[in-house]
């Protein structure tokens, strides 16, 4: 018997965020998807795995300037896990969230967004978007410019108005009116179902009328990956048309969002269809039986 870990991130390498330069042409291709032997011949000399509180910070040689591993899982001693097709399966219930709240909270421009003055600072740095700068006087301020990607307050109070009044047939949803703040023009305490729900259903028809074309359009791309994704019955053609897709949807959204936007969940999206192909349907590999 064999068997895969579930619901982990921790083994994949980071992203530097000065991978985002401004003058910089990517031209390389998608890197290839490494074979469980390639994988272990990369990490084998990696240390171990300190249980408890080391007396003293690791230091792993090369991280940083030729890699980004941080440590040598365990279940690397295990004899057949490098010959395991999936051996980290992702949790789609949390990557979607994860997603999902990036795009709610930038977007409603909450106290939790991603576009904070930091990530204007960054973005001065790192990404030709002039009308995004912070003016040397609105720095200490607090004030920004605002984005095309960011709603006014009459936009976000007709948002929370309409969820406010918004009905659901009996067991499609919770009463995501609970989440809906009309004072502060906000959303709060939304579950991962409910983030599910809007995520796949509600982005296309809340955003419509209020974002401009070129931003509404990968958001509607995003919703529809995760709609295919999620589908009771997929097919193998399916995800593979997804898996060349993805990655055009991401490229779409680093030109509209700042790069603060993209963590690690952003970039996890792009390995869900090849997960899909091998593991089948996420229903049988998320996290929503055990979080009832």
């Amino acid at each position: 018997m064999r068997a895969p870990l579930m619901w982990t991130i921790s083994d994949l390498p980071g992203r530097n965020k000065n991978d985002f330069i401004k003058g910089r042409i990517e031209n390389g291709t998608m890197p290839e998807r490494l074979s469980g032997d390639e994988m272990r011949s990369r990490i084998h000399w990696l240390p171990d795995v300190l249980f408890g509180k080391p007396p003293q910070k690791q230091e792993i040689h090369g991280f940083g300037e030729v890699h980004n591993w941080v440590k040598k899982s365990i279940f690397w001693e295990l004899p057949y896990w490098h010959t395991n097709l999936v051996r980290h399966n992702l949790d789609v219930m949390h990557c979607e969230k994860n997603f999902f709240d990036n795009i709610l909270h930038t977007v409603m421009d909450d106290p939790m967004t991603k576009d904070n003055i930091n990530a204007r600072l960054d973005l001065e740095l790192y990404c030709k978007r002039k009308s995004l700068h912070i003016p040397k006087t609105g720095v200490n301020s607090g004030k920004k410019p605002k984005a095309t990607y960011v709603l006014s307050r009459d936009q976000r109070k007709s948002i929370c108005q309409w969820l406010k009044q918004l009905k659901f047939p009996d067991g499609f949803a919770s009463n995501i009116s609970r989440c809906v703040n009309t004072q502060e023009v906000r959303l709060f305490g939304m579950k991962s179902h409910d983030c599910h729900i809007f995520m796949q259903s509600l982005i296309p028809i809340a955003f419509r009328d209020l974002l401009p074309k070129q931003v509404w359009e990968p958001l509607v791309e995003i919703s529809e990956f995760f709609r295919a994704l999620c589908a009771p019955v997929i097919q193998v053609n399916d995800m593979a048309i997804w898996q060349e897709r993805i990655v055009e949807i991401i490229c779409k959204l680093e030109r509209i969002f700042p790069p603060s936007f993209f963590d690690s969940m952003e970039h996890l999206a792009i390995h869900l269809p090849y997960e899909a192909r091998v593991g089948g349907p996420v229903q049988f590999r998320w996290m929503y039986p055990f979080e009832r």
